[in-house]
C-alpha cells in the first residue's frame, strides 16, 4: 500500500561524487513522493560562511567555528525534520562530520541507512551497527525508499 504521505530524506556526508544527484534522479524517475534535503555542498562556501557573514578571523580555529555553528543550524534542523537520514561515506577523505551526522540521527531515533564500499567496512562496524541498514549504492538506497513507501517488494507477486 502506498504511503500518503511526502517523505523527508536527508542526504549526508561525503560531497566530492554525484551520489546525490544519483539517488534524486532515480527517486524521481520512480515516482517516489520524497523531499531530499542535504547540507551544503559547496566546499567554500561551507568552510567560509562563518567568517563571511561573522566577519574575518586570523586565527583558523575561530574562522572554522563561526562556520562549524552556522552550518550546524542547517544540519540539526534538517535532520530533525528528516523521516529518514542517508549517510554516504567515501573512500577519499575522513569524514567526521558524517560520522557526527550519523551520531546525532541515531540519537535523535532517526532511522538511519549507512553507505559505503566494503573497503571500509571495518572502521565503520560502530556506525554501521547502529543503522537500520547498510548499502553500497545509490541504487539500493532507491529500491529501500520504494520499499518503505510502497510496502511491496518488487518482481515479487502475492
Amino acid at each position: 500500500m502506498k504511503s500518503d504521505m511526502s517523505w523527508r530524506v536527508y542526504l549526508s556526508g561525503e560531497i566530492h561524487t554525484e551520489w546525490r544527484g544519483e539517488i534524486e534522479r532515480m527517486a524521481r524517475a520512480r515516482g517516489l513522493d520524497v523531499v531530499f534535503t542535504a547540507p551544503v555542498t559547496d566546499h567554500p562556501a561551507s568552510d567560509d560562511c562563518g567568517a563571511a557573514i561573522l566577519g574575518a578571523e586570523d586565527d583558523k580555529f575561530w574562522h572554522d567555528r563561526k562556520g562549524a555553528g552556522i552550518n550546524a543550524i542547517r544540519t540539526n534542523t534538517l535532520i530533525k525534520a528528516a523521516d529518514i537520514v542517508i549517510v554516504r561515506f567515501g573512500d577519499k577523505y575522513r569524514q567526521w562530520n558524517a560520522a557526527f551526522d550519523a551520531g546525532y540521527a541515531a540519537a535523535l531515533g532517526k532511522p538511519l541507512i549507512i553507505m559505503h564500499g566494503p573497503d571500509i567496512n571495518h572502521p565503520l562496524k560502530e556506525i554501521d551497527a547502529a543503522a537500520f541498514a547498510v548499502i553500497e549504492t545509490p541504487a539500493q538506497a532507491v529500491d529501500i525508499l520504494d520499499y518503505v513507501m510502497d510496502g511491496r517488494l518488487k518482481g515479487y507477486t502475492d
